[in-house]
């Protein structure tokens, strides 16, 4: 499919009420249709990895098209330089989370752009870092606990940043890491614990959420078994 078919198809799925939602919830509706993600999943199904497609859709700057490129590239082409090209366009948390999910996490690069994105200062690339560490947390099931372990002080170093789509993404990774399993939930309720004691509001909110879920009876009966 050629990319022009793809955006006018985008186009007929349209929708304007939507777009007015999309905002209301702090998704930029700048070059937005407001298409729907089970829409966008169903095109991506018809139209299969597609790397060259994927850069074309990207390239187009359309809101839905670019969390459709992050559907249909193919992870194992992906370079670094592409990476850190398309985190700099992310201006909305849905598409950075899209992209983190379906693209970024299944490449090579995943764990090392999560701890170098993590202190970044522009705030949706540093949210993509503790997106990408939720991420890593559920998808990679064979990884050994040393891969997550350093997460933790990036974890504790950023969550006094207050700004909303860094804080959520910052106790979205903590809570993740600690429900893999007892080793990885004793320290992250003991990160939690560290933070839970800064001068900060925001580190106090990730840190008093975390550990809510993290010593919760069902995270605690899964994780014992």
């Amino acid at each position: 499919m050629q990319c022009n078919d793809v955006l006018e198809k985008l186009k007929t799925l349209s929708g304007p009420k939507a777009v007015e939602g999309m905002a209301r919830y702090g998704i930029n509706p700048e070059n937005t249709y407001g298409v729907s993600i089970p829409n966008l999943r169903r095109i991506a199904k018809e139209v299969g990895v597609d790397h060259a497609l994927a850069q074309q859709l990207w390239v187009s700057g359309i809101h839905e098209a670019r969390i459709l490129a992050s559907m249909v590239d193919d992870p194992k082409i992906v370079t670094e330089e592409q990476m850190e090209s398309w985190v700099k366009d992310f201006d909305s948390w849905d598409v950075c989370d899209e992209c983190c999910m379906n693209l970024f996490v299944k490449t090579r690069f995943a764990y090392q752009k999560a701890d170098e994105w993590s202190s970044n200062a522009k705030e949706f690339i540093k949210r993509a870092a503790f997106v990408l560490m939720a991420c890593l947390a559920v998808s990679d099931k064979k990884a050994v606990d040393i891969k997550f372990e350093p997460f933790f002080p990036l974890i504790k170093r950023e969550a006094g940043d207050n700004r909303n789509f860094v804080k959520k993404a910052v106790n979205w990774a903590l809570r993740q890491i600690g429900k893999r399993n007892l080793n990885l939930n004793r320290k992250a309720i003991e990160t939690g614990k560290e933070i839970q004691r800064m001068d900060s509001r925001s580190a106090r909110w990730i840190a008093s959420d975390a550990i809510r879920e993290l010593t919760s009876h069902a995270v605690q009966e899964r994780l014992w078994g």
